[in-house]
């Protein structure tokens, strides 16, 4: 087995990769030591967002993103319904306004509606909400089954990978030849030289309500709590359903390393915020609660590219909870540098030699 790429990783960002490499002719292997979409992609809600980034090269990214996802997602319960963002407190209209207005001379379609027209969209919204904004572009998918829409016809291996030197990999079944490989382990991917570190998330899901909630919503803190580099617990008021009706929590931030145990005091903080949005949602039972880790990296920003100190290794990784949403560029942008071709977008923001990055 001598394939011309290896991609250590199973999730939707390492997906992404094996489908733009296989896509320009290369033959893949994509290896994990469980199955695809197995970790963090499992533990996610599914979000293709754009208005939760600043003006820069992630917003740039996904811009990219969103237009690539669409002739991807076939058989992923695609759903372009849109995002509304919402200032529960005085204190947080100007801010949400401004993050908005930057926006928009970003070309993202960010939208200031009034509390009347909020309702309108969200009939069950907390009509003492202080400003809203309404983002078009906002889509939600589920991303265990894009994670398999994306590897099919990729050769797929199930084993852990111990040691990689850029053109092999071993495993416990023994060495894999290549001509290169692929880091794209998500909050595991330090073991392979770069300052990735698991930042842990919780959900809460609801009993089916169909039809009641229309779009993702959520409180202008979430976006703060997204750029914090804090590891102390951060908590913010995010809620959408699904296809079946369930509705989704969200959503919380913590750096405690790989402990996966979900906290009481989470999920009461999680219900209380959620509840400030729509209150009918107190009377809704939570059927179960969990959890996963999201690859932080202490800038913010994905690493992409490859490793300077080792050819032919190269890192698609660091995209924290923004994996679901950037994973098509992520692999357009990885293929395009690993063959020459030109760049999606500017690759150097996401380049593998950032001080805040090397291990």
């Amino acid at each position: 087995m001598h394939p011309d790429v290896v991609v250590m990783g199973a999730g939707i960002i390492g997906a992404a990769c094996a489908q733009a490499l296989h896509a320009r002719g290369l033959s893949v292997l994509v290896v994990d030591r469980h199955g695809p979409a197995s970790g963090t992609s499992a533990a996610g809600e599914g979000n293709v967002l754009v208005s939760d980034k600043e003006p820069g090269p992630e917003l740039t990214l996904a811009q990219a993103s969103r237009a690539l996802w669409p002739a991807l997602a076939e058989d992923a319960e695609w759903e372009e319904k849109g995002g509304l963002v919402v200032a529960t407190t005085q204190d947080a209209r100007a801010p949400l306004k401004a993050f908005a207005a930057g926006q928009r001379e970003a070309g993202i379609d960010a939208c200031e509606i009034s509390t009347a027209e909020a309702l309108e969209h969200e009939p069950h919204l907390n009509p003492e909400i202080t400003a809203a904004v309404h983002y078009l572009e906002d889509a939600q998918l589920n991303p265990v089954k894009a994670t398999r829409t994306l590897l099919r016809g990729i050769e797929f291996q199930q084993a852990e990978v111990s040691t990689t030197d850029g053109r092999s990999v071993t495993t416990e079944h023994g060495v894999i030849s290549c001509g290169a490989v692929v880091n794209a382990t998500g909050p595991w991917a330090r073991a392979f030289g770069v300052n990735v570190l698991p930042r842990r998330g919780v959900v809460l899901v609801t009993t089916p309500i169909p039809g009641r909630i229309r779009h993702k919503v959520y409180d202008a803190d979430y976006v703060g709590a997204v750029a914090s580099g804090d590891a102390d617990l951060q908590t913010s008021g995010v809620v959408e359903s699904t296809q079946a009706g369930t509705v989704l929590i969200g959503s919380s931030r913590q750096r405690r390393g790989f402990d996966g145990t979900i906290e009481s005091r989470v999920l009461k903080a999680l219900a209380q915020k959620a509840i400030a949005m729509f209150p009918m949602l107190e009377a809704v039972p939570v059927m179960r609660a969990y959890g996963g880790f999201r690859p932080y990296a202490p800038d913010h920003l994905p690493i992409i590219g490859e490793d300077p100190r080792t050819p032919g290794l190269w890192h698609a990784t660091g995209h924290e909870g923004a994996g679901v949403g950037l994973a098509p560029a992520t692999g357009h942008l990885l293929a395009d540098l690993m063959t020459g071709a030109t760049p999606l977008t500017d690759p150097e923001p996401f380049r593998v030699d950032r001080p805040e990055v090397m291990v």
